[in-house]
């Protein structure tokens, strides 16, 4: 007897032992089967599944940027890129032309024309579409036709609008008495570029106003009933409530409606062609004009990059704001 027990202490003390790691161990749900963690793969198949990616950026990123800058440093045509080392030679000509620096400032003044606009109308859309509970779905998709509309058709059919000779703002302006003669925006100086203007914004105020309706949707809903409970209505519930919680969307909806109208082209390609005179001449066009009719592949390179220049700085002011605003909202 006295031997049996003193076999089975350590037998009991190994038992012991074990009690507390079995004790950690979570047990078992009835009925279901125990839950097993994924088995991490090794470094190399990570690297496998992701150098695609990089790859692919490498190849549509890094290559046409270095492609640009030797363009720009070098006598460069479209047949016979990188001739002779040039320098800042093609700098100095671009920034003494008139024609250049002047589309760099109408480009910076457009875009943000045609952004405020659309965000100031693309949010009152949102709004109104929030408050159409019932018409919501069909005005939803209305808001969807000018985006998915090719911006050639959208060109072309503004372009119409346009046309003195029995456009729509003639035929609706002859009613008013006012002589189909005088109405041709696209032939002024000085309304060519607010009538393309006019495009644009109604081409890309849908984007704003989705991105902004989405985040309305996702406001919290107790939020919104006690601050309604404390008397909060109309203005004074959008502007304490809902423009705070949404302020981040707005900035970032705002920074992808600049980033767009500094790249316009195909309106103004469709519409007037860099005319009347240079009036609507936006840096994007110059440089099509430049690499594709005057084969200049240096001077276009050069544009791309000051219009990459300012397009920067413009722009790295805005995300950080929308950042700032997006994490005091979280």
């Amino acid at each position: 007897m006295a031997e049996s027990a003193v076999l089975a202490r350590p037998r009991r003390s190994r038992e012991s032992s074990r009690g507390p790691e079995r004790a950690r161990r979570p047990s078992p749900v009835p009925g279901q089967a125990p839950i097993r963690r994924a088995p991490r793969g090794p470094a190399w198949a990570h690297r496998l599944f992701v150098g695609p990616s990089v790859l692919t950026l490498l190849v549509l990123g890094v290559y046409p940027l270095v492609f640009i800058l030797f363009a720009a440093f070098t006598e460069s045509s479209l047949g016979k890129p990188f001739q002779e080392w040039v320098g800042t030679e093609t700098f100095q000509k671009v920034l003494a032309d008139a024609d250049a620096v002047s589309s760099l400032g109408r480009t910076l003044v457009y875009s943000l024309g045609v952004s405020v606009a659309s965000l100031a109308l693309g949010v009152v859309a949102a709004l109104a579409l929030h408050g159409a509970v019932r018409s919501g779905s069909l005005v939803r998709t209305l808001l969807l036709l000018p985006l998915i509309t090719p911006p050639v058709i959208v060109g072309t059919l503004w372009k119409l609008i346009y046309n003195p000779g029995g456009g729509l703002l003639a035929t609706v302006l002859g009613f008013f008495g006012v002589p189909a003669q005088t109405i041709a925006p696209l032939s002024s100086t000085t309304w060519a570029l607010p009538a393309v203007a006019v495009a644009d914004v109604w081409e890309w105020t849908p984007l704003i106003a989705l991105l902004v309706f989405t985040a309305i949707l996702s406001q919290d809903p107790q939020t919104l009933e006690a601050a309604r409970l404390d008397g909060a209505h109309g203005w004074r519930l959008f502007r304490h409530i809902t423009l705070p919680a949404i302020a981040g969307v707005v900035a970032a909806a705002f920074f992808i409606r600049l980033v767009l109208a500094f790249k316009v082209f195909d309106l103004i390609f469709m519409m007037t062609s860099g005319g009347p005179g240079q009036s609507t001449t936006t840096t994007s066009y110059l440089i099509y004009q430049a690499a594709l009719r005057e084969f200049d592949l240096g001077k276009a390179a050069v544009i791309t990059l000051l219009l990459a220049v300012l397009v920067t700085l413009v722009t790295i002011p805005i995300a950080l704001i929308a950042r700032r605003l997006q994490a005091n909202h979280e």
